[in-house]
């Protein structure tokens, strides 16, 4: 089995886009949580923070795909300064609601507009590592996407993080501005490199229409990024709720931190091989994984065990987040990658904000082992699909020329 590198950040160009989208990673993973600190901070409501909080949510997944939209056919270059400079304009207005005490409607509309304008970095370097890789240097588009799933993993650590200490030193106004700079300043920085930055389809080869974006690879995909959101809100709120039971409350931090943690090692080692076998072998394999560790959950009787379990589950997610940037690289067009990365986001957000509000029921129905029985199903349901994706992502005996990408000619 061959051996991977990390050494494709040498590559020109490469670092300099890599690096800027991973700066404003975090302060897209820092935005969302700023908010709650934000508004709960002047109101003293947990409702208030949780409306603005929902309406943020929505709006970024609906937004999303639309400014991937505008992305694709009119170039990074041109559309990331307007869409900072709203993303800064509409955070700006936020904060001054809250400081001003508006009403709660008034919050939450200014969370919608935030959500709406959110920089969608991670989806804009993972389409120009495709572009940088393709011609050539395909076989290192897995280690790219792995490098990517690391990027937003260490993100998610690092970002809530950085907000929980900014709001328990008792400022929660400096979290949001801190989020924002970093998302500004590194997108910025991101347009700044016009060399690495995909052509807008406008100017790139004219392609056949005979295949819409949403086709079954798509939507399959989809459907797998709905499930996995849907694990996550169910495995928090579970979590938290499964540790109060058991009146360690304060076990919960670790048990998260642990859970995320173990994903880094796996992410990188995931990257570090050529995998002779299909991608959509590997995502059986790691979606199986998932279900054995979400079932195990139901078994687990102290937060030490729910710890060594989780430890198994969080190490599936970067290598799951970097097959389904693959698999979504070679089921479309480049001219219309960017929209499709943006869709699997949007389809993991709706799945958490569904499941937040599921997950709740289940638990005060049947204690903290309703939570994990959703997130259980959740990762049964990814197993099923991606027996389908054996299927709808074919890939050839290694040694053969591989099919010709969708979409093309």
């Amino acid at each position: 089995m061959p051996t991977a590198n990390y050494r494709l950040l040498r590559t020109p160009s490469a670092a300099g886009f890599f690096l800027p989208a991973s700066l404003g990673r975090v302060g897209g993973a820092m935005t969302g949580l700023s908010l709650v600190w934000l508004v709960h901070s002047s109101t003293g409501s947990f409702l208030s923070a949780g409306q603005v909080s929902a309406a943020f949510a929505v709006a970024e997944a609906l937004g999303a795909p639309q400014l991937a939209r505008l992305t694709d056919r009119f170039g990074q270059t041109r559309v990331l300064p307007p869409a900072l400079l709203a993303h800064a304009l509409t955070v700006a207005l936020l904060v001054c609601l809250v400081t001003a005490g508006a009403r709660d409607v008034l919050l939450a509309l200014g969370g919608a507009l935030v959500g709406a304008g959110v920089p969608q970095l991670g989806t804009m370097s993972a389409t120009r590592w495709a572009t940088l890789l393709r011609p050539g240097r395909a076989a290192e588009l897995p280690t790219a996407f792995a490098l990517e799933s690391l990027s937003n993993a260490v993100a998610y650590l690092v970002g809530p993080a950085s907000v929980s200490a900014l709001a328990a030193a008792g400022h929660p106004v400096a979290g949001t501005v801190v989020a924002v700079s970093l998302s500004v300043a590194g997108g910025l920085l991101l347009a700044a490199q016009r060399g690495s930055a995909p052509a807008p389809a406008a100017r790139s080869t004219p392609h056949t229409r005979s295949r819409p974006l949403l086709h079954g690879g798509v939507l399959l995909l989809i459907g797998l990024n709905l499930a996995i959101g849907v694990f996550f809100a169910a495995l928090q709120v579970s979590v938290t709720a499964f540790v109060v039971e058991h009146r360690q409350a304060g076990a919960a931090t670790p048990i998260f931190a642990v859970s995320s943690g173990s994903g880094l090692p796996a992410g990188w080692l995931y990257g570090l091989r050529r995998w002779r076998a299909a991608p959509a072998v590997h995502l059986q394999i790691t979606t199986g994984i998932l279900m054995l560790a979400t079932w195990l959950l139901l078994t687990v009787g102290s937060p030490l065990q729910l710890g060594c379990v989780v430890v198994l589950a969080g190490a599936t997610i970067p290598p799951l987040v970097a097959l389904f940037s693959q698999l979504t690289e070679s089921a479309v067009h480049p001219s219309v990658l960017t929209q499709a990365f943006s869709w699997l986001g949007s389809a993991g957000a709706a799945g958490s904000a569904a499941a937040a509000a599921v997950s709740g029921w289940a638990i005060d129905a049947l204690g903290p082992r309703g939570g994990f029985t959703i997130t259980a199903t959740a990762a049964t349901a990814m197993t099923l699909q991606s027996l389908a994706g054996l299927r709808l992502f074919p890939h050839p005996p290694t040694g053969r020329p591989a099919r010709k990408r969708a979409g093309t000619a």
